[in-house]
């Protein structure tokens, strides 16, 4: 056990046990109505037009919602602050677009709960921003996170490859193969980490360079 464990903590339990090969085929399709809630509740905006004449007719959708960034920043900059209900938001959301991206990644062949952890558990504790956090940090943090980001740009590519040879494993094995799902779950953890560090803001500790908790 790490005496000094990072702030943010991220596992997802392996199914030791057959996964539905019907679902994992499909899954590219089956994950769209709760990836479309997600989206509704993470922020976004879509626009559509109709009609091809002078008299077009259009429209956009906004999603409400998403992170909470800019608010805890200003809170902490100015306030020494961190709300007890942004912070509750902040983790709800990311547990539950971990539980839509793990489904997507075939680690778990439950439909993503809205409110149940299921398989995925992700932590990090509340901060005391008055004594615990930077004023300033948060200012730069993105940029000091810069590495983090061209690190996961080429993990994410291989965690993709991966993740279709485990669909393959899955549809003639019925399992996923323990060394992928731990990669993909190393993956996801560095990303946790990285958002939990320069975007909600909750850990002044630098995401190590690692997949492993």
């Amino acid at each position: 056990m790490d005496p000094n464990p990072y702030p943010v903590s991220f596992a997802v339990d392996y199914p030791d046990r057959e996964l539905s090969r019907l679902s994992s085929f499909f899954r590219l399709f089956t994950v769209i109505p709760i990836a479309i809630v997600l989206g509704t509740v993470a922020g976004g905006t879509w626009q559509f037009s109709a009609g091809g004449g002078t008299h077009d007719a259009g429209g956009v959708i906004a999603g409400a919602g998403g992170v909470l960034f800019l608010g805890p920043l200003l809170m902490i900059l100015f306030r020494r602050k961190y709300p007890r209900w942004w912070y509750d938001w902040n983790l709800e959301l990311q547990r539950f677009a971990s539980r839509v991206l793990i489904y997507l990644a075939l680690m778990d062949d439950r439909y993503p709960s809205t409110d149940d952890h299921q398989a995925v558990r992700l932590d990090y504790r509340y901060p005391d921003a008055s004594s615990e956090l930077n004023r300033w940090l948060p200012l730069v943090k993105w940029l000091l996170a810069v590495p983090h980001y061209v690190v996961l740009f080429f993990l994410d590519i291989a965690a993709l490859a991966v993740v279709i040879a485990a669909w393959f494993a899955i549809l003639f094995t019925g399992r996923y193969p323990a060394g992928i799902f731990q990669f993909v779950e190393g993956v996801a953890r560095w990303h946790s980490r990285v958002i939990g560090y320069a975007v909600t803001l909750v850990t002044d500790a630098y995401p190590p360079f690692r997949l492993a908790p």
